[in-house]
């Protein structure tokens, strides 16, 4: 076949514009997202499933529109640092993380990928944001006011121990900033309740074992598990341990109940994570992460395990149980 420089050019003419017409008819790039957790995916499912329920109602379909790639610590807080710059290196355009801690470690890993963090329990005093209406930075999301909550966990522990508490305990993992925060605010409530309270930091859950055996030495009627990285990963551990000395403990999460725990107040969590949904949705769309002002928890529960309750041989009253937003009988 004989080339003509016409023939050439039309070839070169054809040459670029497919590509051109090839790349204007792909379907939009799917986007990345890394979703950071300090617990097994076991732990509290209704949770990811809440995050993924609210990506799909905005059109994020996971495997179809979005991509979540998941990273799990297993309660190990030291893993993760290296679990984020994982997801670093996947170049992922948002990085959801559950927890306080996890938002700590996605945000040393990078300061430019936008964070989302779904129940952080104090966002400014912990240092992840410089305010709760303008975040500034790369992070934002949603608060429980974890510690906020904690009087009033307390109270109604108080409540449900029948106003008798001579000595109390607080459980909590010093590794956690959030965590430590909470100590002076218990300390602070247990004296307005008019009981002392000893406080036992665990390193990991090698010690739980050894804390709560000497709670039982020291006759403990009373017991507060701080929310965090470590406690959140092992609800029926903790349960069975609080049974075995028969204290009745107060929890920060509806799973330890519903693991065995006697009771828990807390922001509901499986709403926040649906509700970070919308928070991803905007920064897919172009919204940077330090102009949009962090949300507070907007719905909580009480939930109560009755069955534990009769174990232990606590009278619940009648309108506790109505209060409840959630009971096990």
């Amino acid at each position: 076949m004989d080339w003509t420089r016409r023939d050439f050019a039309g070839l070169s003419v054809a040459l670029v514009v497919a590509p051109r017409s090839a790349r204007a008819q792909r379907p939009a790039a799917v986007a990345r997202v890394g979703v950071l957790e300090t617990s097994s995916p076991a732990a509290f499912p209704d949770r990811l499933e809440a995050l993924r329920q609210g990506l799909a109602e905005l059109g994020h379909v996971d495997g179809q529109t979005l991509v979540l790639e998941y990273r799990w610590a297993h309660g190990k807080s030291a893993d993760l640092p290296r679990l984020a710059a994982e997801l670093v290196r996947l170049r992922v355009d948002v990085i959801v993380a559950g927890t306080t801690a996890a938002a700590l470690a996605a945000k040393e890993a990078s300061s430019t990928i936008p964070i989302v963090f779904a129940v952080a329990a104090d966002p400014v005093g912990v240092g992840l944001i410089s305010g709760l209406a303008k975040p500034g930075g790369n992070a934002t999301g949603l608060t429980t006011g974890n510690v906020e909550l904690v009087s009033k966990r307390m109270e109604l522990l108080n409540e449900i121990a029948g106003g008798k508490v001579s000595r109390g305990a607080l459980l909590f993992y010093p590794g956690d900033l959030s965590n430590v925060l909470v100590v002076p605010v218990a300390q602070d409530a247990a004296r307005r309740l008019g009981w002392p309270l000893s406080s036992f930091p665990v390193n990991g859950a090698q010690d739980f074992e050894a804390a709560f055996s000497v709670m039982a030495s020291d006759r403990i009627d009373a017991l507060l598990v701080a929310a965090g990285a470590l406690t959140d990963s092992h609800p029926r551990q903790l349960a069975e341990l609080a049974a075995r000395i028969r204290v009745p403990a107060m929890y920060s999460a509806r799973g330890f109940v519903e693991a065995g725990g006697l009771v828990s107040y807390s922001a509901s969590f499986s709403d926040n994570y649906r509700r970070a949904a919308a928070y991803v949705h905007k920064i897919l769309r172009g919204a940077a992460p330090g102009d949009l002002p962090v949300e507070q928890s907007s719905r909580f529960e009480l939930a109560i395990n009755l069955r534990t309750a009769k174990q232990l041989n606590l009278n619940i009253p009648p309108s506790f149980r109505l209060r409840a937003d959630f009971v096990i009988e």
